[in-house]
């Protein structure tokens, strides 16, 4: 991300695809207010680079620490320049026992706190220096993938939250990206019980992002080949989607036994 020093709000910056790039974003010059709900990274980063962190922790699944969290950022810096929106989550829908519980978790940290996010955060970017607003999204969302209903539903609401207001806030010149990541080495998918076909590591997600943002592009997905894949799938008949995904499929854990 070149250009002069911004005033950056970046959730998820403990680990995986957020810690990454915090350190680009710091090694840039910027300035980052950092969230997430343990707080040790987020110290540590701290500790390294005293004059470009604001720690600002919390579980932004929770509306009143979000506004704890924009207050603190209106008090030091009094504007935002960029919100990236990275937290998030993932779990994994096993059909046979249905839990609506599971897809509430989950639209809860992926869509709902970053609507919490946008609430607060509007405000300081308006005030801003040519204002960005950044979400993180998934590759997921191009096409139906089993057991992904739960987490596939929170991105796909995410990438329509964003792109709508993409179009009520061109008026204000507040620019919109979404991130479309494919696989990615981070704490949550090396719990994954699959093959994940062109993964990247964070570091190279986060080069890859980072050194695209300036350009404001309404779109940055990854890696290119995976992307196309999805993309040609995407476009087949939906009996074809059907019939690829059943072979994608792992066995009902009842007809398995």
């Amino acid at each position: 991300m070149n250009g002069p020093s911004r005033r950056i709000w970046l959730t998820g910056a403990s680990s995986g695809i957020g810690a990454a790039l915090a350190e680009q974003l710091l090694l840039a010059g910027h300035r980052l207010a950092i969230s997430a709900r343990t707080v040790e990274p987020l110290q540590a980063l701290a500790a390294r680079y005293p004059e470009q962190v604001l720690v600002a922790p919390g579980d932004l699944g929770d509306s009143q620490q979000v506004r704890a969290i924009g207050q603190r950022i209106a008090l030091h810096w009094g504007a935002l320049d960029t919100l990236i929106i990275n937290a998030g989550t993932c779990e994994y829908v096993e059909v046979v026992d249905f839990q609506a519980a599971m897809v509430e978790r989950v639209l809860r940290a992926n869509l709902l706190s970053a609507s919490y996010c946008i609430e607060v955060a509007l405000p300081l970017l308006r005030a801003g220096n040519e204002p960005h607003l950044v979400g993180v999204g998934s590759s997921v969302t191009y096409l139906p993938l089993p057991r992904a209903e739960a987490y596939g539903a929170s991105k796909a609401g995410l990438r329509y939250l964003l792109e709508a207001l993409r179009i009520d806030l061109a008026a204000e010149s507040i620019d919109v990206t979404l991130v479309s990541p494919g696989f990615v080495d981070t704490p949550l998918t090396q719990k994954n019980d699959f093959p994940m076909p062109l993964r990247w590591s964070a570091d190279k997600a986060a080069r890859h992002i980072a050194a695209r943002l300036h350009k404001r592009p309404y779109e940055i997905a990854f890696p290119g080949p995976f992307i196309a894949i999805l993309w040609l799938l995407a476009r087949l008949p939906k009996r074809l989607q059907v019939a690829i995904g059943t072979r994608m499929a792992r066995p009902n854990a009842k007809d398995s036994v």
